[in-house]
């Protein structure tokens, strides 16, 4: 059930004065679910609409109603609060439902980062949506999209969110053969009890390729003692072998096998040359790419790596 909000501080903070002001002219259905995404370290990276937003709600589920009140506590702001973490998440969201039906607004927030991203919150959306209650989703702070926007990889071709690497030995072997055979780049988390071990594994693995994979290790995001240390497996394990304090905190991995040089059709070399002296690349790789039927970003990609070489038709 609910439990009681402690009292409000006196007078709104600054970025609760901006998020009413900002948000004066949005509306808030009655009977809504807001699906809240919250700082994963940093108090500061809430959006000033999720604060508007949840001032506005009239009571908060959370994940963890410690972490939520701290949140709430920071920014000035005071609501009841009802505990649906995975354990009474079925719980929750019937008390939820009733709440919905009397009209309350009721916001969701995990224990950080965007509900229902290997968090709880999928259960209380989908009996929501099913009550024909309407579902708002509030963007926000995600350690996979903050670890990816560092990395410096090409996700041109997409990406996969893994989740945890496995518990276990065999299922990690299946999980990194599986990352190291993609296209795509692959983010995962890793437990720091494991991370050590891990690393070795993926090590063993990327020691039989003919190239290594690009890996990108991120610590601690947002938080005092973040890290984002690119490197091969063992190069990381030396990183983190060189301070025991290393292997404390929450991290995230990145990975994305090496690509081989994408083969280029020689008239398309030619006509790709030949209009890059009159128009910019990226138009001189659309119009070869509508003439020869050919993707247009591998195209784009090969004429911007001629760039440093000089344009030489011949």
């Amino acid at each position: 059930m609910p439990i009681s909000p402690s009292p409000a501080d006196h007078g709104a903070p600054a970025a609760l004065a901006a998020a009413r002001q900002l948000c004066a002219g949005q509306s808030l259905p009655p009977g809504c679910l807001l699906v809240v995404a919250t700082p994963i370290g940093n108090l500061a990276d809430i959006s000033l609409r999720a604060l508007a937003m949840l001032e506005r709600c009239d009571l908060v589920a959370a994940e963890d109603t410690r972490m939520a009140q701290r949140l709430l506590q920071a920014h000035g702001l005071a609501k009841p609060l009802l505990r649906a973490d995975r354990h009474r998440e079925q719980t929750a969201a019937a008390e939820m439902l009733a709440l919905l039906a009397a009209g309350q607004r009721v916001a969701y927030v995990s224990d950080a980062g965007t509900p229902g991203i290997n968090d709880p919150g999928a259960v209380l959306v989908r009996a929501a949506r099913a009550a024909g209650h309407a579902v708002i989703a509030l963007p926000g702070a995600s350690s996979v999209t903050t670890a990816l926007s560092a990395s410096g990889l090409d996700l041109d071709a997409g990406y996969t969110f893994a989740g945890y690497v496995p518990a276990t030995r065999q299922q990690r072997a299946a999980f990194y053969r599986e990352a190291l055979a993609s296209p795509r780049a692959w983010v995962c988390f890793e437990a720091p009890h494991r991370i050590v071990q891990s690393l070795e594994e993926l090590a063993q693995l990327a020691a039989a390729l003919p190239k290594p994979p690009d890996l990108i290790l991120a610590k601690e995001l947002t938080k005092q003692f973040e890290a984002i240390v690119p490197g091969s497996p063992a190069e990381l394990l030396g990183w983190l072998a060189a301070d025991a304090r290393r292997v404390q905190g929450e991290f995230v991995l990145v990975l994305q096998a090496a690509r081989d040089a994408e083969p280029m059709d020689a008239q398309a070399q030619r006509w790709l040359l030949r209009l890059a002296r009159e128009l910019p690349a990226s138009r001189a790789a659309a119009v070869v790419a509508e003439m020869l039927g050919a993707d247009r970003k591998t195209l784009y990609r090969w004429l911007q790596a001629q760039a440093g070489q000089g344009l030489d038709e011949n």
